[in-house]
């Protein structure tokens, strides 16, 4: 089975967030790596729907944390683009990666030297030869329980 997917619109891509949020639990963490505006807020809004979260979500570009609390399980959205220069030590990572929520972090290669053994990496990658909204979606799972939520998620896309 392909780890990559390609999509062609903003609602696929939020629909692969939606169809993932049932299989995950508290501390697992999703890094969203690729692209600048490939899709990595717009599949985080799927996911915070699929949570059942009714916030909208944004991207915490300016914030680098914004937090949701009213889903089936809490949503850490993590945006680190900004922390490219350092900064990253003074966030408390930890103590989201092992508390109640799922954690997504956006531009995770800024803060690499906090990231756990186990996590599933999504990357995100533009596609403008074939269009406006092409999108190629890759899945890197690291860990047994993130190769198998990656099995379960793609058998059910590819259905």
């Amino acid at each position: 089975m392909t780890n990559t997917l390609t999509v062609t619109s903003a609602d696929q891509t939020m629909a692969i967030g939606e169809k993932l949020a049932p299989l995950l639990a508290p501390r697992d963490l999703i890094l969203l790596d690729g692209d600048l505006g490939a899709g990595k807020t717009t599949f985080t809004k799927g996911l915070g729907k699929g949570l059942g979260i009714k916030r909208p979500i944004k991207s915490p570009t300016f914030t680098i944390i914004r937090e949701y609390q009213s889903g089936r399980i809490p949503l850490y959205h993590m945006d680190v683009y900004r922390l490219e220069q350092g900064g990253g030590d003074d966030l408390g990572l930890d103590e989201y990666f092992n508390g109640d929520g799922v954690n997504v972090v956006e531009w995770s290669k800024f803060v690499a030297d906090q990231i756990p053994a186990n996590y599933l990496r999504i990357i995100f990658r533009r596609d403008d030869s074939k269009g406006d909204n092409v999108r190629t979606i890759s899945f890197d799972p690291r860990g047994d329980r993130f190769e198998s939520l990656t099995n379960q998620l793609l058998g059910e896309l590819n259905g």
